[in-house]
């Protein structure tokens, strides 16, 4: 019977799937997981070696996690509950590590005495410096082997007396290669950096270069320095500067929902205002992407999926993540512009299956909240050693300088409607073994499809629908485990 009752045209729904609701359907393949190429973009101008991003939280990425993303291959996204100082040195950190070329050199002068010298050295932490004129120029180099006793070198003796004056130099545009040529053929542990009048730019050690070496699948920017990222509000144009200015790469528009007109402007505003790539979310639908895939480097999709976020018991709204990311891929393939799955990914499955329904990189939390590097503290509870882990919309987190995210529930903005909970995830040692058994499990679903790069995966992978029973079927089901794998567990 027809009816004109607007009212009742909202019961005729669409259904929107998520991840436990579909499954890949595996094809004829000769890719063995190993051999699949996880390389993408996370933004139109960064690309990492693997899809995988750590989430913009207060217990999961500051500067150590950040900079473990980064040599792994991914990216870390440093969170903005601090102030912009420290923001701007934990960007500064990230940038700084496993630098080639050391800028921050400690250095001695000539007339220093060889006590001077050593005292300096142990409070740097290190085993050896340049020795500079005023004007810079490099006049020797001076070790701890050079002023050991059996030298016959007394500590009030000066440094010129000491320092060994036939020294190897290399110019700035030196390569990792032909820095670790030199140490080898000289027999050294470091090589001053010059400039065209032998002024001292910069430092080169060998356990710098074998660093790098043994991060060579490391995202870096084009100065080979790792991938940095940061968090900023859609209305904090002055910490979007700063964090531009201190050399991030991506700035992520911290938003709960980012199809707010105020919050676009505002990004469109600081869009213009960097050079950073500026990733632009929280969004969910397909009409939220066109707004904003006109001026946004990329788009991250998520509304309530996370595992401590309460947005769509709170509010009553959200979209499942599969049909959410489908929906805003299709905008956003003919922009050319990546998409960024943020939470819901409990299993390496679940993230390979973001990917195949259109996202070029995953964002996780909880699953990192628990390594070494996170900055969470660790609690003991039942003789189990766990990590803090709290949502960005929880009342704590809030409390300390997220509170711009939601809705304040009077006035003076003392009382918060949070979206969110604070919880414990348990302790799971390394941010690499993590990785490996996440990113491993999503090479796996490559190698049943039978593509060997994320682009062709997302081109030729398919989903198949899956019933309440055949959910149940894809766990381990029927036995008591004995043994738990690292990458399974069926209290997730």
């Amino acid at each position: 019977m027809a009816t004109d009752d607007p009212f009742s045209e909202k019961l005729r729904v669409p259904e929107a799937l998520t991840f436990d609701d579909v499954l890949l359907r595996p094809k004829q393949s000769r890719v063995e997981p190993d051999e699949a190429d996880m390389r993408t973009r996370v933004s139109r101008n960064v690309t990492l070696t693997i899809p995988v991003v750590s989430a913009a939280m207060d217990t999961v990425t500051e500067a150590d996690l950040a900079i473990e993303m980064a040599r792994q291959g991914g990216l870390g996204v440093l969170h903005r509950n601090m102030g912009v100082e420290a923001m701007t040195d934990q960007i500064e950190a990230v940038k700084r590590a496993d630098e080639l070329i050391i800028r921050d050199v400690v250095t001695a002068a000539p007339d220093q005495t060889v006590r001077d010298v050593d005292a300096m050295m142990d409070r740097a932490g290190v085993s050896g410096a340049p020795v500079v004129a005023d004007d810079d120029t490099v006049l020797g180099i001076i070790s701890g082997t050079d002023i050991r006793p059996y030298l016959q070198v007394g500590e009030h003796d000066e440094v010129r007396e000491a320092m060994t004056d036939e020294v190897i130099t290399a110019a700035e545009d030196v390569t990792a290669r032909e820095a670790l040529e030199l140490m080898y053929e000289h027999k050294i542990e470091r090589v001053p950096v010059v400039d065209a009048d032998d002024r001292l730019t910069g430092l080169v050690t060998m356990a710098g270069v074998l660093a790098r070496r043994e991060y060579d699948a490391a995202a870096r920017d084009d100065d080979g320095a790792l991938i940095a990222a940061a968090a900023v509000g859609p209305f904090e144009t002055e910490r979007a500067r700063a964090a531009d200015a201190a050399g991030a790469d991506v700035l992520f528009i911290d938003c709960a929902h980012a199809h707010n007109l105020d919050v676009i402007d505002a990004a469109r505003d600081i869009r213009t205002e960097v050079d950073a790539d500026v990733v632009v979310g929280n969004v969910g639908t397909r009409e939220a992407a066109e707004a904003i895939v006109e001026f946004a480097d990329g788009i991250k999709v998520g509304i309530g999926p996370g595992s401590i976020c309460t947005t769509r018991v709170v509010s009553g709204s959200g979209m499942p993540q599969i049909t959410a990311v489908a929906e805003v891929a299709d905008v956003a393939r003919r922009h050319d512009v990546p998409v960024i799955a943020d939470g819901g990914i409990r299993y390496s499955g679940d993230a390979i299956k973001a990917i195949a329904a259109g996202a070029d990189a995953v964002m996780l939390g909880s699953y990192f909240a628990g390594t070494d590097e996170a900055p969470g503290r660790v609690i003991t509870m039942n003789g189990k050693r766990y990590k803090q882990y709290r949502g960005m919309g929880s009342v704590g987190a809030m409390n300390d300088g997220g509170g711009d995210r939601y809705l304040k529930d009077d006035e003076d903005g003392e009382e918060f409607v949070p979206e969110g909970v604070e919880a414990a995830k348990p302790y799971t040692g390394s941010l690499a073994s993590e990785l490996h058994q996440l990113v491993g499990g999503m090479q796996s679903g490559m190698g049943y499809v039978g593509a060997e790069t994320v682009p062709e995966f997302q081109e030729i992978s398919e989903f198949v629908r899956v019933s309440a029973a055949g959910q149940t079927e894809s766990h381990a089901h029927d036995v008591v485990i004995t043994d738990e794998a690292p990458n399974y567990s069926p209290e997730n």
